[in-house]
This record gives structure tokens, sequence and C-alpha cells, in this order.
């Protein structure tokens, strides 16, 4: 594959994208074009950062980093979350990423370099920004659907906690069902990115499906980790929602 191969390629896919988003007069139609035009420089800048800190754990944790702060400002701003939440958006993607990375390394089941811990933390970390934004869209939306049933259990003397407990976990369940039916049909349906780049960077097809089952119970674990914590921080909501609007 040459450069300009790729190019042609992503413009075409881009184009066609494009034409059906606009056609379809989807939300924000500019966002997927947009989003692919900043992939294209976000990894071409990353293919020239990694050369100079693939092999430094220092560098990597700091760039882990990076990801991390990245995420959470994407799911602030995508839930259109109060700025007091921010902190704890921050704090929920880094332990819902953080638990199982360090359990992965904890237990030797991926060789502890730096290479290796900026692949998979770079997965989980965006494993758990779609986890945390869909799950907070989820929740936004029951909770209007379902107004008139919270208020119901309100008045029947049940906690805010307990009124909202049904929508909190269809919305969480709903959360966690991409990356539950990524691991259900792995090899049936999709050949995950990490077994595939694993073989045609020289692995064996079975070191390359070890490394990608246990990316796929990392992926698992964090979900649930970050439904959690969504669950706990707005899973007892003080006002109930009259119009489309973010999480108090």
């Amino acid at each position: 594959m040459t450069l300009a191969t790729t190019a042609i390629a992503v413009a075409v896919l881009t184009a066609v994208t494009a034409a059906v988003v606009f056609g379809l007069r989807l939300e924000k139609p500019w966002l997927q074009p947009w989003a692919i035009l900043r992939a294209v420089v976000q990894l071409g800048v990353l293919s020239l950062i990694l050369h100079g800190i693939i092999d430094d754990v220092r560098l990597v944790a700091a760039f882990l980093t990076v990801m991390v702060i990245a995420a959470a400002w994407t799911v602030q701003s995508r839930l259109r979350l109060l700025r007091r939440h921010a902190w704890f958006v921050l704090a929920s993607v880094a332990v819902a990423a953080a638990v199982p990375v360090t359990l992965v390394f904890a237990v030797g089941a991926v060789d502890a370099t730096p290479r290796y811990l900026l692949a998979v933390g770079g997965i989980i970390v965006g494993g758990v920004m779609g986890v945390l934004t869909l799950m907070g869209r989820l929740l936004a939306s029951g909770l209007l659907a379902a107004r008139d049933e919270v208020e119901g259990w309100l008045a029947l003397g049940a906690t805010p906690r307990q009124a909202a407990a049904h929508v909190t976990r269809t919305a969480a369940s709903s959360a966690i069902i991409p990356a539950t039916d990524q691991t259900r049909t792995t090899g049936l349906v999709t050949l995950p990115g990490a077994f595939v780049g694993a073989v045609f960077g020289g692995a064996s097809p079975l070191a390359a499906a070890q490394f990608q089952v246990v990316v796929l119970a990392a992926l698992l674990a964090a979900g649930a980790l970050a439904v959690a914590l969504m669950t706990w921080r707005f899973g007892a909501p003080r006002r109930l929602p009259v119009e489309p609007a973010p999480l108090a």
C-alpha cells in the first residue's frame, strides 16, 4: 500500500460517508467526514511521535496520560455535562482503564514493555471513552422517557436511586453490548485489530489470538467498571429532565 493509494481510498470513502449522512440529514452530518480528517492528521502525528517514545516507559506513561485527558474531554463535551463533573469523568476514565491494564501486566499475560503498555492502554482508554459516552446518552434519554414512572416510584417512597434503578440498569446493559458482541463474535464475524496487527507484525496466529483474548477481556472489565462508576454517580438523579438535557 502506497501513500497515494491510501490517500485515494480515504478520499473516496470520506466522500461516500459524506454523501450518505448529508443525504439522510443526520444530526450534525459534518461529524463523520471531520472525524476521518482528524484521524488522518492525528495518526500522522502519532506515527512521528511514536518513533521517539515507544521504548521509553516514562514517555509512554506521559502519552497515555494525554490520551486519558483527551478521552475525558470527549466524554464531557459529548454528554454536555456540567463543569463540576469534569473531575469525575477524568477519574472514571483513568480508573476504569488502569485497573484492567494493571491486572494484565501484573499476572504476566503481556510482556511488561513500554510498547505493550502503549498498545493495551490505548485500546482500553478508547473503549472506556465509548462506554461512558454511550451510557451517558442512554441514561439521559431514559430518564426523560421514564419520567412518569420514576416520579411514581418516588411518590411511593422510593429513594432516587431505587426509583431510577430500572432506567440505570437498562442504560448500563446497553452501553456494554458493543464490547460484549465484539467479544462473542470474534473470529466469526470480526477479525479484531489487535489480532490482525499482531499477525501482520510477524506473530504466530496462536500468539496473536492470546493477545487478542487478553485485550477483549480487559475491554469488558473496563466497560463494566465504567458503567459501575456512572451508575454510582448518576444513578440517583436529584432532578428529572423535562426536555432533552445533559445529566445534572
